[in-house]
């Protein structure tokens, strides 16, 4: 029977930068394809010119033992189709002590549905805001997600953004349980260490303001991704 493989940009070990399980020691599994084209994103430029190549399941799982590693599957996006069952494949076939997917939401509640409910998967969902849609959208996949019990919300904090704003206030008065299990993460934006040290303050007080937690995207800080 031949091994599965799955199509990868990046297969490395190092931390997790953000969110709940930020300095984790994680395998970072990155997925080439997205669905959006975000104006700040810090890996347009590898998604575009990197390569897919093929890694088995069975060496995947030999760095897991053998650093006793996380799984960061992150893209890209992992739940667009050509990406999908490659993702499920590694969260329900492979063992961790912890897994992050990392997603903007395209398929999150068809992942949610697939994924054995006993792997210890966070589902980190990032959604991207830019139109009045955007923002609708973001809007119902939470509705439809909220009370999945390992999901939590993080996204870059754009105060010039009135759209991501507007879902900013959406979770404060709409989604209490997440602010009261400390599910959401605000995040200040930039590519460069400058400028997420220049962003931080709003950052914080906004997290203050709304009663979110702050991450402070390490890897780009420190430049260990």
């Amino acid at each position: 029977m031949e091994e599965k493989t799955v199509r990868l940009i990046e297969n490395f070990v190092s931390w997790q930068g953000e969110g709940p399980d930020s300095g984790c020691t994680m395998i970072i599994l990155r997925f080439k394809t997205c669905n959006k084209k975000c104006p700040w994103c810090d890996t347009s430029v590898k998604m575009r010119i990197s390569s897919e190549a093929p890694y088995t399941l069975s060496d995947i799982q030999n760095t897991i033992y053998e650093r006793a590693a996380g799984l960061l599957i992150t893209g890209g996006e992992p739940t667009v189709d050509r990406h999908f069952d490659e993702c499920v494949s590694l969260l329900n076939d492979l063992t961790y002590p912890m897994a992050n997917v990392e997603t903007n939401g395209y398929n999150l509640t068809g992942l949610i549905k697939d994924v054995d409910p006993m792997k210890p998967v966070k589902f980190i969902y990032s959604p991207k805001i830019f139109t009045a849609n955007d923002g609708a959208e973001a809007r119902e996949i939470l509705k439809e997600v909220e009370m999945t019990p390992n999901l939590f919300v993080k996204m870059v904090y754009e105060p010039e953004n009135d759209y991501s704003m507007l879902f900013l206030n959406y979770i404060r008065d709409e989604m209490s349980s997440l602010i009261k299990r400390q599910r959401v993460w605000l995040m200040p934006k930039g590519t460069t260490r400058s400028d997420l040290i220049t962003n931080a303050g709003p950052v914080f007080d906004a997290c203050e303001k709304y009663n979110f937690n702050f991450s402070s995207r390490s890897h780009i800080m420190f430049g260990f991704v």
